[in-house]
């Protein structure tokens, strides 16, 4: 039997920052692409905000999903990787701890900066003051939400630093259940819901952010640091697909959820013609079809290229990941847009 060569590792490290880089730039030109569509049309006499804020605002939003998912992707490569293999594991967790601390004082310092742009929003003509900054967090859930999303991030750092000095001792549980718990005030930054329904749709909400996370900072992370090693890969590729499916089913099940019962319970909105006629509905579709992109490559990924990768062949995991992760985020820039746009 002929044994294709595998790619050498500098190749496949730089493919590797092909991933990474995919995802935080979709993401970034998906909401600002999908924000200037939505933006809201000057009206004569009122004060917009100046092209800073419309235009700084989605960037920061979309960079603090890209700070939070590589978070959640960076904490979860432990617990994939497990404790049967030190020797091999333990190089590569070297590169990924310090990173994870990286990523989670960047998502604190763009929630915070978030917050500042938003106040800023709410003030046009404005230089955000202190006073202004901690009137809006006192007074908007969506302040509050930031904020709390900012006090995780930093206790994720903390936890991230004591994993640098003491490796495994720290458990990876604790690291993936803290980033996951800084996730949970996202969905209040978006549209809220008045009924009774409100805390269903929180829950599935959080359901979406979660399971999007995990999806898409565990691919990420698993190619960018295991690419380079076969064995690694073939041990943990087969975890990371079985917690993807999962994601896969959570994510596109939470996310119609959300979508349509946020519009079908707001005042004011006909379905199903607010689907096509809103900018939010526009944007509800868009999404989905983004995440039914996603379903054939995640296929690929797990039915045809994992055998190869477990028997030891080469194979396009790199460039097919890179895709996959494109298009997640260009729908993490079009979920940016979501919680701006006008939903009637």
């Amino acid at each position: 039997m002929t044994t294709v060569a595998a790619p050498p590792v500098a190749e496949q490290r730089v493919g590797g920052r092909l991933v990474a880089g995919a995802f935080g730039v979709c993401a970034v030109v998906a909401a600002v692409a999908a924000s200037s569509l939505t933006a809201q049309q000057a009206v004569p006499g009122i004060p917009m905000p100046g092209p800073v804020v419309s235009v700084g605002l989605p960037i920061v939003r979309a960079l603090l999903d890209v700070a939070a998912v590589a978070l959640v992707g960076l904490s979860l490569l432990p617990k994939l990787l497990g404790f049967r293999n030190p020797e091999r594991s333990e190089p590569v967790l070297l590169k990924v701890r310090p990173l994870a601390v990286m990523a989670a004082w960047a998502w604190a310092i763009c929630a915070l900066v978030t917050i500042v742009f938003q106040t800023a929003e709410l003030n046009p003509g404005a230089v955000p003051t202190f006073g202004m900054i901690a009137d809006y967090v006192q007074s908007v859930g969506t302040g509050q939400g930031l904020l709390f999303s900012a006090a995780c991030a930093l206790a994720a750092a903390g936890i991230g630093l004591m994993a640098v000095r003491f490796g495994e001792k720290v458990p990876a549980e604790l690291r993936v259940i803290v980033a996951l718990f800084g996730l949970l005030p996202i969905p209040v930054t978006g549209h809220a819901v008045n009924s009774v329904w409100h805390d269903p749709i929180m829950i599935s909400m959080e359901i979406h952010v979660m399971g999007a996370a995990a999806w898409t900072g565990g691919l990420a992370a698993t190619v960018v640091f295991l690419a380079p090693h076969r064995d690694l890969l073939a041990a943990v590729l087969p975890k990371f697909s079985r917690m993807a499916t999962v994601c896969l089913l959570l994510v596109a099940l939470s996310g119609l959820v959300t979508g349509l019962g946020t519009m079908a319970l707001t005042p004011g909105v006909v379905l199903p013609e607010a689907i096509v006629t809103s900018h939010y509905g526009l944007l509800v579709v868009t999404k989905t079809a983004l995440v039914a992109l996603l379903v054939p490559l995640a296929a690929n990924i797990r039915f045809r290229l994992m055998p190869a990768v477990r028997q030891g062949r080469a194979t396009a995991l790199v460039g097919w990941a890179a895709a996959e992760v494109g298009i997640m985020g260009l729908a993490y820039g079009v979920a940016v847009a979501i919680t701006r746009a006008s939903i009637a």
